[in-house]
C-alpha cells in the first residue's frame, strides 16, 4: 500500500495511509503524560501496525525489571500463542531483536525454518509465513521489540519498515520518558505494573469469552472499547470484571 491509497480507519471512514499514520502518531504522543496507561500505549501500537502496514498480526516483547522478557501486547490470540511460545522456547527472531537490539527479519517459511525450526513451526500452524522485529531501542538500551507478522511468505515494503520502527520508536520513548530524579525505579514500577495488569487482563478476557460464548479476541475488543468508551485503564476494568464488580454484560453492552 502507497501512502495516498485509501484505506478503511478504525471509525469506518475512507482516508490515505498518511493520514491515519499522522493520527496514530499524535494519538501515541497524547498518551506520553505522567499517568499514562503502559498496557493502553501497547495496544494502540500494535493495532496501528496491523491498520497500517501490510502486515496480518502484531505483538510486543518487553523486559521486566530483572530483565527477563515478557508479552505485552498482541493484536490477536494467534499472536499471543506464537509470541508466548518463543519465551518457552527461547528461539525466535522477536526474541533475537530484543536481545541483538537490531532489526530481524524473515520472509518464509524456508528462512524461519533454517534459522528457528521450533518458531516456524508455531508460526505455520497459527497461519503466520513471515516475521519482521523491530527492537525498541534508545541509544545503547534495548528494552523490548515490536513483532509483525504476515500470513505468507512476503518481504515487508522498505517504507511499512521504517514506519513500524517509528512506531517502535515512539513507544519506547514513551516509556523511557523522564519524569523524575528516579527514572530507572520509575519505569521498573510501570512495567511490573503492565505484567501484573495483563495477568489480570488475560483472566477478565476468560470470563467474558465464557459468558458471551464468543473467542478470546471478540473478548478482548469488548473488553477495550469499555475501557475506551468510559475514559478507563483497561487494567482496572479488567479487575472489577475478575473480582465480580464489573457485570460482563454492562462490558458487552448487553
Amino acid at each position: 500500500m502507497t501512502a495516498g491509497d485509501p484505506r478503511l480507519d478504525a471509525d469506518g471512514t475512507t482516508t490515505t495511509r498518511d493520514a491515519m499514520l499522522a493520527r496514530r502518531f499524535v494519538t501515541l504522543a497524547d498518551t506520553l503524560v505522567d499517568d499514562y496507561d503502559v498496557l493502553d500505549l501497547l495496544d494502540q501500537l500494535v493495532t496501528a501496525c496491523v491498520d497500517l502496514l501490510d502486515v496480518t498480526a502484531a505483538g510486543l516483547l518487553l523486559k521486566d525489571q530483572r530483565g527477563s522478557i515478557q508479552l505485552l501486547a498482541s493484536s490477536s490470540e494467534a499472536t499471543r500463542i506464537v509470541e508466548l511460545y518463543q519465551l518457552e522456547t527461547r528461539e525466535g527472531p522477536c526474541l533475537e531483536a530484543v536481545q541483538s537490539g537490531r532489526t530481524v527479519v524473515a520472509d518464509g517459511l524456508t528462512e524461519l525454518r533454517s534459522r528457528w525450526p521450533s518458531f516456524a513451526a508455531s508460526a505455520e500452524a497459527n497461519g503466520f509465513g513471515s516475521v519482521c522485529a523491530c527492537p525498541m531501542r534508545l541509544r545503547d538500551q534495548t528494552i523490548g521489540a515490536l513483532n509483525v507478522f504476515g500470513s505468507e511468505a512476503s518481504q515487508l515494503a522498505a517504507d511499512d519498515l521504517r514506519i513500524a520502527q517509528a512506531l517502535a520508536d515512539v513507544a519506547t520513548i514513551g516509556i523511557l520518558q523522564q519524569r523524575s530524579l528516579h527514572r530507572a525505579s520509575l519505569v521498573a514500577e510501570q512495567l511490573q505494573s503492565a505484567l501484573n495488569s495483563r495477568v489480570v487482563i488475560e483472566q477478565a478476557k476468560g470470563v467474558l469469552a465464557e459468558y458471551a460464548k464468543t473467542d478470546m479476541d471478540g473478548a478482548f475488543r469488548a473488553l477495550r472499547a469499555h475501557a475506551r468508551s468510559n475514559n478507563r485503564k483497561l487494567g482496572a476494568v479488567a479487575d472489577e470484571l475478575v473480582r465480580r464488580r464489573l457485570d460482563p454484560g454492562e462490558v458487552l453492552g448487553g
